[in-house]
């Protein structure tokens, strides 16, 4: 593994924050009731809260830097840690000609190892109150971020998923894709105990300190890290939440790499693990 060194960065000054900060947020908590800002996401951040955002890259040249742009644009204080898992397409290339900022680390792999491994990387050099998982392409929606923190920050859960089944304010998935991802997670609930209705997606929040005692030990290079993460973390004794995220689907001719063998690999997680 190799360092880029610290591309650390400060949220680039050209666009405006237009999302709710502290004193935003008091000022709506007078007027609103106590529910209705809870339904919206609206509430104070701790002072010292910071969110790891864990970016896996395999060939994403053409959405990487928007990704990144997209992370910032939350205005949530943040740590990017964005680990390149041996891009071949130009990715690298594209990444070097970031200006360094405080906010922005980038990790190298030499060769590609899988999601999973990028994954790994990332968990253990994270320094956040939180972490959470954001693919390099445009499917999920960073704004998401502050609702999917609520749980933790007041104290509900230490684990949350976003669902892209929770509600129907979406993309219509092919019906094949819809099945598929609900055998895979109705079988993780009776490994689990649990009753998830998206163990697969990509948006898990997690209490740093939790995830960190869990990555020295995760096996799964590939995807099969859904699985293995979610079994681990319910052995741990972690309490789970899922909210609703916003999802725009992107087909295998747009770069999707995960396939059929990965849903085979997951039911060898469920035994294994």
């Amino acid at each position: 593994m190799q360092d880029s060194g610290s591309s650390s960065q400060e949220p680039s000054s050209g666009s405006p924050d237009l999302h709710l900060n502290n004193v935003q947020s008091s000022r709506l908590d007078q007027i609103l009731t106590d529910d209705v800002c809870r339904r919206l996401g609206i509430f104070e951040l701790p002072r010292d809260f910071r969110l790891s955002v864990i970016i896996p890259v395999f060939n994403e040249v053409n959405t990487v830097v928007e990704v990144i742009e997209r992370v910032r644009r939350t205005g949530l204080p943040l740590e990017i840690i964005l680990v390149d898992d041996g891009s071949q397409d130009g990715t690298r290339e594209r990444l070097a000609e970031l200006p360094n900022a405080q906010d922005l680390r980038i990790i190298l792999h030499p060769a590609n190892r899988g999601k999973g491994a990028a994954l790994r990387t990332g968990f253990q050099h994270a320094t956040g109150t939180a972490v959470v998982v954001q693919d390099a392409d445009l499917e999920y929606d960073p704004d998401d971020f502050r609702f999917l923190v609520q749980p933790i920050i007041e104290g509900e859960a230490d684990v949350v998923y976003g669902t892209r089944y929770g509600h129907h304010d979406r993309q219509v998935p092919p019906l094949w894709h819809m099945y598929v991802n609900r055998w895979i997670t109705r079988l993780t609930n009776l490994r689990t105990g649990l009753y998830l209705s998206d163990v697969e997606t990509c948006y898990k929040v997690m209490r740093r300190e939790l995830i960190q005692k869990l990555a020295p030990d995760l096996k799964e290079n590939r995807f099969g890290i859904e699985i293995e993460l979610t079994v681990k973390l319910v052995k741990l004794g972690a309490r789970f939440y899922e909210r609703p995220i916003r999802y725009h689907r992107r087909g295998f001719h747009e770069g999707k790499k995960i396939g059929w063998r990965d849903g085979v690999r997951a039911l060898y997680c469920m035994l294994r693990y």
